[in-house]
C-alpha cells in the first residue's frame, strides 16, 4: 500500500495524463454539504442531462463528496476523494487538481470533507450563467442557467431549511428549480448521503443514494424516492425488530413506513402482521383485508408465516385473518 503522501501526488498525476479535451457539457446545479449534528456528507443535483447522477456524484463515508460539471470530467470525484482520504482538506484537494488539469476554464468542481471544509472552481469559460456560493459547511454551484439568481438562492434554502441534510439539500435544489433553474429545462436528478465516520459495514454508511435518470419533473420524483428510502428505513428496523423478537420494536417501525408510504401494500401488510402478533386483531383486520383486495397471493404469503413462527400457530387466529375480504 502507498503512503499517504504517495497516494495524493498519484491522484495528482492521473489528472494529469489526462486529455485536454473537454466532454459535453453537463448544465446543472448541485450542492455539497455536511451536517454538523450528524456528521452525514452528501452531494446533490438536478440538470438537463441523462442520468446526471452518473457522472455528477461522489461521496466516501468518513471522506467527503464531490460535484463535478459543466464540461464535466468524472475523474475529479475519485481522485478528490483519493486527496481527501489522504488527509488533504477540500479546498486544498481541489487547487491540486485543478491547477493540473488542462481544461480546467470549462469545469465546475465542488468538494466537501469530513470536517466540512467545503471549495468550488468554475471556470471563466462555463456557459453562463454559472456562478458558485461556499457557505459553513456547504458549496452551492451552477452553470448554463438561466440567471445569476439561482446560486443565492440555494444557499439561502439550505441555510434556512429545517430538517436532516437530505431535506436541505432537496430544498436547495427546489430553490434553484424556483429561481428558473437550466436554461434548456430539466431532465434528471439524484442524491447521495453518506455517514460522517467509516464504520467497516458500508451497507449502512450510504444512507440515500437514489437517482431519477429521465423524467419530466425529476426532483419531483427524486423526493417520492427520497420518502420511500425513509420508509424502507423504518422497514428494514422493522425486520431488525422482529429478528431480535421485538414485536413491539416491530410494530413502531413497521407503522412509521406505513404513515410514510400509505399505498404500499408491502408496509400495510408488515404493519397488519406486527399488530396480530401483539394480539391487536381488531386493529389488523382492516389492514389485511386492505392487502388481500389488491392481491390475493398475500394469504398463500399468510399461511406461510405460521409455519416459519412469523404469526401465531393459532388455526382460529389464521381463519379470522384470511377471511379479512
Amino acid at each position: 500500500m502507498l503512503p499517504t503522501a504517495a497516494l495524493a501526488l498519484a491522484a495528482l498525476s492521473s489528472l494529469a495524463q489526462l486529455p485536454d479535451r473537454p466532454q459535453r457539457p453537463v448544465a446543472t446545479f448541485s450542492i455539497v454539504a455536511r451536517d454538523p449534528g450528524t456528521g452525514e456528507i452528501g452531494v446533490a443535483v438536478q440538470s438537463h442531462w441523462f442520468a446526471v447522477g452518473a457522472l455528477v456524484t461522489w461521496a466516501e463515508p468518513g471522506v467527503g463528496a464531490v460535484a463535478t460539471q459543466s464540461f464535466v470530467d468524472p475523474a475529479y470525484g475519485p481522485l478528490g476523494l483519493e486527496l481527501m482520504r489522504a488527509g488533504k482538506a477540500a479546498p486544498d484537494a481541489l487547487r491540486g487538481l485543478v491547477a493540473t488539469d488542462g481544461a480546467r476554464d470549462v469545469r465546475q468542481v465542488a468538494m466537501i470533507d469530513a470536517q466540512g471544509n467545503a471549495g468550488a472552481f468554475t471556470g471563466p469559460k462555463c456557459i453562463a450563467s454559472a456562478g458558485q456560493h461556499v457557505g459553513e459547511g456547504y458549496s452551492v454551484q451552477a452553470n448554463m442557467m438561466e440567471s445569476e439568481k439561482i446560486w443565492p438562492a440555494m444557499a439561502k434554502a439550505f441555510e434556512e431549511a429545517k430538517g436532516d441534510l437530505a431535506a436541505r439539500m432537496l430544498a436547495a435544489l427546489d430553490a434553484a428549480q424556483a429561481a428558473g433553474g437550466d436554461i434548456r429545462g430539466r431532465q434528471s436528478a439524484a442524491i447521495l448521503v453518506v455517514s460522517g465516520k467509516r464504520t467497516g459495514m458500508p451497507w449502512k454508511e450510504r444512507l440515500f443514494d437514489l437517482r431519477v435518470d429521465d423524467h419530466p419533473e425529476p426532483l419531483a420524483e427524486l423526493r417520492r424516492l427520497v420518502t420511500l428510502q425513509r420508509a424502507y428505513n423504518h422497514m428494514n428496523a422493522g425486520d431488525l425488530a422482529v429478528e431480535k423478537n421485538d414485536p413491539a420494536g416491530a410494530l413502531r417501525e413497521y407503522s412509521a413506513a406505513e404513515q410514510l408510504a400509505p399505498q404500499n401494500v408491502e408496509m400495510t401488510y408488515w404493519h397488519a402482521v406486527a399488530l396480530a402478533n401483539l394480539g391487536r386483531v381488531e386493529e389488523a383486520l382492516p389492514l389485511f383485508r386492505r392487502v388481500f383486495q389488491k392481491d390475493t397471493r398475500w394469504r398463500t404469503l399468510t399461511r406461510r408465516l405460521v409455519a416459519v413462527g412469523q404469526l401465531p400457530a393459532d388455526p382460529k387466529l389464521l381463519e379470522r385473518i384470511l377471511a379479512a375480504k
